[in-house]
């Protein structure tokens, strides 16, 4: 393997999560590809940044013909498409799934290091803190279950549960002791009634049979709380719009039962 530049010049990215660090990181003439998910706004909170930049299509090919002098993934070692080019030839960064807010910071902190951009790193660690020091925790203890298409809810050890504590509510599915995720019938979360429905904003429409669910008339009278999933599908630096976001509906929910 070739020694990693200072500043490497063709940065790839093998994972929607880490295209979202890059973006945030790397100079644009920097990045030399991304994955196909980094431009749809749905799933990418840096979709615009993304917008003209190569989209990877998982060609053994198209790496070769990139040569790239940093690969970055969630890991980037156990892409099928990179070990069939021998990925020993490539620098590797291999971050960790980031499902907390401290581990948002180390995958920050490591990423800036190897794109060849510590300051611009530490800065934005330091205004993330900045602005998470203003967050109210509205939730006062009250329930929240994060539910999704097909009666799926999220529970413990994940980045939507990391939000919930930080704004002060419960996740349901911790007082249930349910997985990080697990299905919960319509039955069940009726009876359980929670305090607030947390949904994707896709979800927030009848669009399919799976969302169909979520807009019962048995739940219509538990008030929701609507996130980006862009926001959330990635532990990035969009965790601090999505918390702010969450605490804003909860004080707006307040202001009119009061």
């Amino acid at each position: 393997m070739s020694a990693t530049p200072a500043v490497p010049q063709r940065i790839m990215s093998m994972n929607l999560c880490t295209d979202q660090l890059v973006l945030a990181l790397a100079d644009r003439q920097q990045i030399a590809g991304l994955t196909r998910n980094a431009t749809d706004p749905g799933m990418s909170d840096q979709a615009a940044a993304a917008q003209g930049l190569p989209v990877l299509r998982n060609s053994a090919e198209q790496i070769l013909a990139i040569d790239p002098d940093l690969v970055v993934g969630m890991p980037a070692s156990s892409s099928p498409v990179l070990a069939a080019v021998a990925p020993q030839r490539y620098p590797l960064l291999d971050l960790e799934t980031a499902n907390r807010l401290d581990q948002i910071y180390r995958t920050i902190d490591e990423t800036a290091a190897a794109v060849g951009h510590p300051v611009r790193g530490a800065a934005l660690i330091a205004g993330m803190k900045r602005d998470l020091a203003t967050l109210p925790r509205l939730g006062r203890g009250r329930v929240a279950a994060y539910y999704q298409r097909r009666g799926y809810m999220t529970g413990t050890g994940t980045l939507v549960d990391d939000m919930m504590t930080r704004v002060g509510l419960t996740n349901l599915a911790k007082t249930l002791g349910k997985p990080p995720l697990s299905q919960f019938s319509l039955e069940e979360m009726v009876a359980a009634r929670p305090d607030f429905l947390i949904v994707e904003r896709a979800t927030n429409v009848v669009d399919d049979q799976g969302s169909e669910m979520l807009h019962h008339p048995a739940l219509s009278d538990i008030p929701r709380i609507v996130v980006q999933e862009a926001w959330t599908v990635c532990g990035s630096p969009a965790y601090t719009r999505a918390a702010h976001s969450i605490a804003a509906q909860i004080a707006r929910h307040d202001r009119a039962v009061r």
